[in-house]
């Protein structure tokens, strides 16, 4: 995990979120905009987690950004879990769609 500081705030890297950001093409500071500005927020798929969203893409081909963090009490920090692009837009306070073998690999199944 690497220690980013950020106006004050400490960011913690996971190993994953670190590769998502490689798998989506995003960059560090566009996930950290996610987190300054989402458009929605909501509890995350994980327990004691928060998920982020910005709307991207375009009206043809819309898309969405997510994050997913959690608050660190010791040391006072946010740790980026991860991140993805999910194609379309998910309906609010309704968790996307999915697939059964993410949950099995999460081991939320």
């Amino acid at each position: 995990m690497k220690l980013i500081r950020s106006n004050e705030r400490k960011f913690i890297w996971t190993n994953h979120s670190k590769a998502k950001l490689r798998q989506y093409r995003f960059s560090e500071k566009r996930v950290l905009r996610i987190f300054r500005n989402p458009n929605r927020v909501e509890e995350g798929i994980a327990e004691g987690t928060v998920a982020a969203m910005q709307i991207t893409g375009t009206k043809k081909k819309p898309t969405e950004a997510w994050l997913m963090y959690s608050i660190l009490k010791k040391p006072k920090a946010i740790k980026i879990i991860s991140t993805w692009r999910y194609p379309g837009r998910t309906p609010k306070n309704e968790r996307p769609i999915i697939p059964k073998d993410i949950l099995e690999e999460l081991g939320l199944n």
